[in-house]
Parts: C-alpha cells; sequence; structure tokens
C-alpha cells in the first residue's frame, strides 16, 4: 500500500472511521471484456458520536482522551460517507474516480444505509456537487462526499492536506505519549511516526 494511503486510512480510523483501502473497480469494456477501472483509495463510513483514544469510563476523563484532529465537519445525527483520493502531490480527484461505474461499485457495498433507491441520486449528486445528503434508514442522515487528500492550502469538506494529517499525528504523540507508547500497530506509517517519536525527532514545516 502506498505510504500516503496508509497513513490516510491510519487517520480516519483514528477518527472513528471504519476503511476500505484500496479496492479495485471492474467494468467490461466495449469488447465485453472486464478491465481494471481504477481503485478507490479510500471508502470510509463513520457513525455519529464521540471518539476516543481510550476507554473512558471515568467522566472525568472522557474529554482529555478525545482524538485531537483535523476539522472533519461532522454533523449531528449525520452518517459519514466518503470516498476518497489519495496523492502525494496535489489534492485533486482522478476522472475515473467520478465515473458511474467506480461510484455505483464502491458505495453498492453500503447501499443498505440508504432509504429506498437513493443510491442513484447520491452517484449523480457526487458527480456534479462532490456531495449529497440523503435519509438513512431508520432514521437521520447519511451525507456522503469525495475527499482529496494530498497536498492543499487548507482544509474543506472535500480536500483534507496531508501535511495536517501529519501535524495532528505528532501532536497526538506529543500530547498522549503515556497512552500511544504502549499501543502497537500493524501500518508502516504509523509505526514510523512512533519510532521517529520515540527516538526523540521532532519535526516542524516551512512556512
Amino acid at each position: 500500500m502506498d505510504v500516503a494511503t496508509d497513513l490516510v486510512e491510519v487517520f480516519l480510523r483514528s477518527n472513528g472511521y471504519l476503511t476500505l483501502s484500496e479496492l479495485q473497480i471492474q467494468s467490461l469494456n466495449k469488447r465485453g471484456e472486464w478491465e481494471t477501472v481504477t481503485d478507490v483509495d479510500i471508502l470510509a463510513l463513520r457513525f455519529p458520536g464521540r471518539v476516543f483514544m481510550a476507554d473512558a469510563h471515568d467522566s472525568v476523563m472522557a474529554s482529555e482522551l478525545e482524538v485531537p484532529g483535523v476539522p472533519l465537519f461532522l454533523e449531528d445525527d449525520t452518517i459519514d460517507v466518503i470516498v476518497g483520493e489519495v496523492k502525494q502531490g496535489e489534492a485533486t480527484f482522478n476522472p475515473s474516480l467520478t465515473k458511474h461505474e467506480t461510484l455505483h461499485t464502491a458505495l453498492h457495498r453500503l447501499s443498505w444505509i440508504y432509504s429506498g433507491d437513493d443510491l442513484d441520486r447520491v452517484i449523480e449528486d457526487l458527480r456534479d456537487k462532490s456531495v449529497c445528503y440523503t435519509p438513512a434508514r431508520g432514521g437521520g442522515t447519511v451525507r456522503t462526499r469525495l475527499v482529496a487528500f494530498g497536498q492543499a492550502p487548507e482544509v474543506t469538506m472535500n480536500v483534507i492536506p496531508l501535511e495536517v494529517i501529519l501535524e495532528s499525528a505528532l501532536g497526538a504523540l506529543e500530547s498522549h505519549d503515556a497512552l500511544l507508547r504502549s499501543a502497537r500497530s500493524s501500518s508502516p506509517a504509523a509505526a514510523m511516526l512512533k519510532l521517529l517519536h520515540k527516538t526523540g525527532f521532532r519535526f516542524s514545516r516551512d512556512p
């Protein structure tokens, strides 16, 4: 897995998302043969609610254990679905990401959470304006959005810079050193950040 995609997946999981990464999209071509259209770098699903870095039964400690992080524009009673593109360069979307077969294949994995036959409307809205709000099955709302992760000047609903994610991860290692020092991770990106932190390296970004 690309290290940037690995970093984004760790970031989303630490903020309460369930994720699939590098989801390969297959489609029939004009010759009637199956071919790979693209990979969806990240498909993520988050249910409403607070997320803690560790057990928070003690209400006094709860706020101290909340995951610090990047603004994710979360909304009350709203399920957040992200179809993500990860770039080490400029945060942009590949044209293949917004093809109908790409979005339909990816979102069909989550179709149960949508009410009725909303999936086609979700796909149309994503292609037109990169975000869609629909009723959730059983109540509440589903917000589905395209998000580009990469180099960008600011955080928006549809763009999250990698440098901001890195700063958030390093900040968490600094402020929650005792908690995170014993945690294990199979993620190469997270493991490298922990190793650098343990060995005393500190980072700064050019202004």
